[in-house]
């Protein structure tokens, strides 16, 4: 039930992410990559940018980089249903 909470919280920050100019972001490659738990406070109060959902039909790998209410820029790995099973 998390999971599928996690995945529609997710889908409403891509649209944001879309929306918002990630050209202008710069995204800083030293910050450390955080692996989300079911645990794990969210604190997002922009969207940076996030990776792309692949067309699998299993369970696959997703990032997003973001900043929290603080400024702070967070990297954020977590797992999420890949597309490729909505066929039907």
């Amino acid at each position: 039930m998390k999971a599928a909470l996690l995945v529609l919280a997710m889908s409403g920050f891509c649209a944001s992410a879309f929306a918002a100019e990630t050209a202008d972001a710069v995204i800083n490659p030293t910050l450390p990559v955080e692996q989300y738990t079911y645990s794990t406070h969210l604190d997002i109060a922009k969207v940076i940018s996030m990776t792309p959902i692949s067309n699998a039909c299993k369970v696959v790998p997703a990032r997003m980089d973001y900043v929290d209410s603080k400024g702070k820029e967070h990297v954020l790995e977590y797992r999420v249903m890949g597309n490729g099973c909505m066929d039907g």
